[in-house]
């Protein structure tokens, strides 16, 4: 069996960017993990060795990949996948898993996704920044919440600016302004039947442009965030108050406590009343 290391992140009062688990392995020879889907991102980086990644794409096709040191894969969530050690040079690798509100528009500027899962930096010397930003968190499992949260922000910043396959910046700070401007609005919004329309008003853009150019900088279409932002701070609530479900889904945007349910068992795979009895944070004394 090989060496490993890994810790499970607890606090969940992060919207932006929250971590889930950390760690490092150093792998049996044809050591594997899967096939498996995850309910968040995952981001592993080769520290040493070789090995395969098996990953279904988003034309529903299965991908192979080998990779060695000094290289990295996605795994998005909901992704089918299967990772495979070398049987001559099994791998060692440092993962991080998390997600969040900016989580895709952070890989969507590194060039990676489902059909790019694959990291490759610039050069060595960039490559092993990010693992080290990658083992600083594993080695530092006791600090406090907002410390690692602050170094998942350092590490995907190295990961857009390591990338090989990074957007190029520049050109766009106008455009991009105002899908900033964007955010804020919907952030500020969010709890009252909020349309696209009105937010691309408020931008003063075309509908089509605008919901085209957000996906383009967020990652992801104002809908889908509107929507993930309600049901993330709906999760909060329910993990850190005791107030009632049907409070909470009206002060995050849905009056209809059913179409709460539907759209949060969606996103969490659990009923909310379920999803809080596994989560509900213990009563401080």
């Amino acid at each position: 069996m090989g060496a490993h290391f890994f810790s499970i992140f607890t606090n969940d009062t992060f919207l932006d960017l929250r971590l889930y688990q950390y760690g490092w392995e150093e792998c049996s020879p044809l050591h594997s993990f899967g096939p498996s889907v995850r309910n968040h991102y995952l981001f592993h980086y080769v520290i040493s060795g070789c090995g395969t990644l098996y990953s279904n794409a988003e034309d529903g096709r299965d991908r192979e990949y080998a990779l060695v040191a000094n290289q990295g894969f996605l795994i998005c969530p909901g992704q089918i996948n299967t990772y495979i050690a070398s049987e001559d040079q099994p791998w060692k690798y440092a993962w991080v898993e998390f997600d969040g509100l900016r989580a895709e528009e952070c890989l969507s500027n590194a060039g990676l996704s489902r059909s790019q899962p694959i990291y490759q930096p610039v050069n060595t010397a960039q490559g092993e920044k990010l693992r080290d930003q990658i083992l600083y968190i594993s080695d530092h499992s006791s600090a406090s919440p907002l410390h690692l949260t602050g170094q998942l922000y350092l590490l995907l910043d190295q990961l857009i600016e390591s990338s090989s396959t990074r957007k190029e910046k520049g050109g766009k700070q106008s455009r991009d302004f105002y899908i900033q401007e964007a955010v804020s609005y919907i952030r500020q919004n969010y709890q009252r039947n909020l349309t696209v329309e009105e937010v691309a008003d408020f931008c003063k853009l075309n509908r089509n442009y605008f919901s085209r150019r957000f996906k383009e900088v967020i990652g992801c279409t104002p809908q889908e965030f509107l929507i993930k932002l309600r049901l993330t701070t709906a999760a909060e609530l329910m993990s850190s108050t005791n107030d009632p479900i049907k409070v909470i889904a009206f002060r995050c945007g849905y009056p209809n406590q059913l179409h709460f349910s539907q759209a949060f068992k969606r996103f969490y795979g659990l009923p909310p009343r379920e999803w809080r009895q596994q989560n509900k944070e213990p009563e401080r004394k």
